[in-house]
């Protein structure tokens, strides 16, 4: 017994369809890579700018207590000032973010974290 021509041609589709989802479902998952690493890379970011202001503030705070001789000064003003620029650059980072997610569509508030127990009390 041969195969007839219809069931070739279905057993071909029946592929072609299988083929397809395999590869919408590789899609998928690279996406969601990706978009994991872009986030991970701008939550680091977010971090080198606050330490990274903070640094800076405190090692021109230190030069200019080595220039003029004003010993704590300096380094108590730098940081300060360092810490306030790094808050700034930081927040207008995330600022900059929620634009991007809220011209993507992207809902801005996600649900509430329900711990395995409060969901198990609550029933």
């Amino acid at each position: 017994m041969s195969p007839t021509k219809e069931s070739r041609e279905e057993a071909i589709k029946r592929l072609h369809e299988s083929a397809s989802a395999l590869e919408a479902k590789v899609q998928a998952d690279k996406s969601v890579d990706v978009v994991a690493q872009k986030v991970v890379g701008q939550a680091y970011r977010i971090i080198a700018e606050l330490l990274g202001g903070v640094l800076i503030g405190l090692a021109l705070g230190f030069g200019v207590d080595r220039l003029f001789g004003t010993t704590p000064i300096g380094v108590v003003g730098g940081v300060l000032l360092g810490f306030a620029l790094s808050v700034y650059m930081a927040r207008r980072t995330a600022n900059r973010l929620m634009a991007q997610a809220k011209a993507a569509g992207l809902p801005q508030q996600g649900e509430p974290i329900v711990e395995a127990d409060e969901e198990n009390r609550e029933r």
